[in-house]
């Protein structure tokens, strides 16, 4: 029988589209090592590096279960491309959120709503957010609403999550994964909205 390490990406990513969990534990360890090097390398923190690495594998997972993968030979580079856009997105955001100037004329500070404190409105609206996210979290199955609270609750990492859980790192993902398409679901049916 064929050990897991010599299967090519491309066979690793089909018998992982078919539920082959065992399949992306070895692509993880095959690419994680570059990956991470390569985010760290640009990005020079290692808390970010963390992150930025959990959020690629996540996206490579979400990508290869909704069978949106495409690139036949060359998992290597879209697995860095993917790193890359979530690095230049990062600091897109990071430059959108310090370059507001109050000499600008062309903005005006003092009516941006996110720089407003909220009106008594608003803080109903938020309330019934947080009120309607955790029936939400509630209405998940154990083990999906475990790393749910870890991961954003506890501020932990998915590699802590699966020391934790005892489980691999590729398990700790797909439940996170599981949990937000159950609450869109469960908020999609109950016509749950969870925005201001």
């Amino acid at each position: 029988m064929q050990t897991m390490t010599t299967f090519t990406d491309d066979q690793l990513v089909a018998m992982y589209a078919k539920g082959n969990n065992e399949a992306f534990d070895t692509l993880l360890n095959r690419h994680q090592q570059r990956v991470y090097s390569y985010i760290l390398h640009i990005v020079k923190d290692e808390e970010l590096a963390d992150d930025i690495f959990q959020e690629t594998f996540v996206k490579a997972i979400m990508t290869i279960k909704q069978g949106r993968y495409t690139e036949s030979g060359k998992f290597s580079a879209w697995i860095s491309r993917i790193a890359h856009n979530l690095i230049i997105d990062f600091y897109r955001q990071e430059k959108s959120e310090n370059t507001v100037s109050a000499d600008n004329e062309d903005t005006d500070l003092l009516n941006r709503r996110d720089l407003c404190d909220d009106n008594i409105e608003d803080q109903m609206v938020t309330e019934q957010i947080h009120t309607d996210i955790r029936r939400l979290i509630k209405a998940l199955p154990e083990s999906q609403r475990e790393v749910l609270i870890m991961r954003y609750y506890k501020d932990m990492s998915f590699k802590e999550i699966a020391d934790a859980t005892g489980v691999s790192i590729n398990t700790a993902l797909g439940r996170m994964r599981y949990a937000i398409m159950n609450m869109r679901r469960i908020a999609d049916e109950n016509r749950i909205v969870l925005t201001l």
